[in-house]
């Protein structure tokens, strides 16, 4: 066990249930089911080499795959379909003669592909809301907590600390979107033979188009889907591959950014991610509290952006009706883009679920800028009393960069308002410009923009898919 290469994905990062649908037990039982459908739906339009006994023996055996026969066989013929289509045989002797009827490789590979992707995406999808939903409940808490915004990373006008977190939801509610879309476009591939054009099903049937026709749909409909693609090659279009990770790449980017700002806020011991009691930052400094969830999921975010450029290679490189050289790239980019982000909305899930946010901090730093935010209301109201305004607007430039001069070079405190004070241009006492200086003033919409946004959008949402929700991510390490 410990004597070979382990992937990180799956030791550390994704949960068991994305690991299982790229499992091979997942796989081949989905074979299975694949040659089944096969098999009935022959049977159902008329063709009389298939049997229900036949059918029934297929039945009876399509979970107790034995993987040792198949993989025996696979040593001799070095070909996996056929591995398997020979280890079925082994266990259903009366229908070996009928398993794999018509099809070429691709009709269980390709199709169980597409079954394997979309039951992923609603993984990732489910994940997703779940998120969306902590998130919403997290802006709500906080949607009245005035803060420092920023913008260059420099100190701006105020926002709400909801508010801000209706910023990382939108992104996901976008992505949500797109994931939705994805989803309902998902479509077999069907059983279109080796060139596309159905040769072998038409020589099954005696030339019978009509036949022939109703083979995708049936096969679709057993396996739980509306429809087939309508044209292919040998295999679906490999941009559906490119479709499908860049999706995952687009959680990927809102996951990142999200980290991003927690890192930041971190530094500045406004917010901190969840950090247990016997968790340890660093092996040197004991004391610190270092934000490792939120640097793990920029750190996965980074792979899955670039897993994106995989699939977009080998759709751009197909030859005609069928090359092989997509399929050890599929292999590694698609589950790999799954096991990843599934991990990031973990992470992101543990993150958003422990947040640590700390208002005294956020309001001495708010306290810290805001004389300079305040001095237009400031100037205002002087100008109301009789003041000139352009006079006044000179007399503000000036004392705050006298202001910023001490605070920034003799390390002092901000005096911006006590020289306004001083200054019989303004008629102003200090207690009457404290008084403005109330930091709910200058939040603007924030609070009701957010009240508004999960109320009118969100909400809905949730609501439409409360079942999904209560998920609890478990981080490995």
């Amino acid at each position: 066990m410990y004597d070979r290469y382990q992937s990180p994905l799956s030791e550390r990062y994704a949960s068991k249930e994305m690991q299982y649908i790229f499992s091979p037990d997942k796989k081949f039982k989905t074979w299975r089911k694949l040659w089944i459908a096969m098999a009935e739906t022959e049977y159902e339009l008329g063709l009389d080499s298939v049997t229900k006994e036949q059918i029934e023996e297929l039945e009876a055996h399509a979970d107790d795959i034995n993987f040792e026969v198949a993989k025996e066989r696979e040593k001799e013929v070095r070909h996996d379909v056929m591995s398997h289509v020979y280890a079925y045989g082994v266990q259903c002797p009366n229908a070996k003669g009928i398993i794999h009827l018509g099809a070429t490789s691709c009709y269980v590979g390709d199709n169980t592909d597409i079954i394997i992707m979309t039951e992923a995406l609603k993984l990732v999808r489910k994940k997703v809301l779940n998120v969306i939903s902590e998130l919403a409940a997290f802006a709500m808490k906080y949607k009245d907590l005035p803060t420092l915004a920023f913008t260059h990373f420099q100190p701006a006008q105020p926002t709400t600390v909801g508010k801000r977190a209706t910023l990382w939801l939108n992104d996901l509610m976008l992505d949500l979107e797109d994931l939705d879309y994805v989803i309902s476009t998902m479509k077999l591939l069907g059983s279109k033979g080796t060139r596309g054009t159905q040769a072998s099903f038409l020589e099954l049937f005696n030339g019978d188009y009509e036949t022939v026709r109703k083979i995708d749909k049936k096969i679709a409909e057993k396996m739980g889907f509306e429809t087939c693609y309508p044209v292919s090659g040998q295999t679906y279009s490999r941009k559906v591959d490119s479709r499908v990770i860049n999706v995952l790449g687009g959680i990927a980017q809102s996951a990142h950014k999200f980290s991003n700002d927690i890192r930041l806020l971190q530094h500045l011991k406004e917010v901190e991610e969840p950090f247990e009691k016997n968790q340890i930052g660093s092996s040197a400094m004991a004391y610190k509290r270092n934000p490792m969830r939120s640097e793990r999921m920029a750190s996965l975010a980074d792979y899955v952006m670039a897993d994106m450029i995989n699939p977009a290679l080998v759709a751009s490189t197909q030859w005609f009706e069928r090359t092989l050289d997509d399929s050890a790239n599929k292999r590694l980019s698609v589950p790999e883009g799954f096991l990843a982000i599934d991990g990031i909305l973990d992470l992101y899930l543990n993150v958003v679920d422990g947040l640590v946010v700390y208002p005294k901090v956020i309001e001495a730093h708010l306290m810290r800028e805001l004389p300079f935010m305040a001095t237009e209301n400031i100037m205002m109201d002087a100008v109301k009393a009789g003041g000139d305004r352009q006079e006044l607007h000179e007399k503000i430039r000036q004392h705050s960069m006298a202001a910023g001069r001490v605070v920034k070079e003799e390390g002092k405190d901000n005096d911006l308002l006590e020289r306004i004070a001083a200054d019989p241009a303004f008629g102003m006492s200090l207690e009457q410009i404290q008084a403005i200086m109330k930091p709910e003033n200058f939040v603007g919409c924030a609070p009701q923009q957010t009240e508004g946004y999960i109320n009118e959008y969100v909400r809905p949402i949730l609501e439409a898919n409360k079942d999904v929700l209560g998920m609890k991510a478990e981080i490995n390490v």
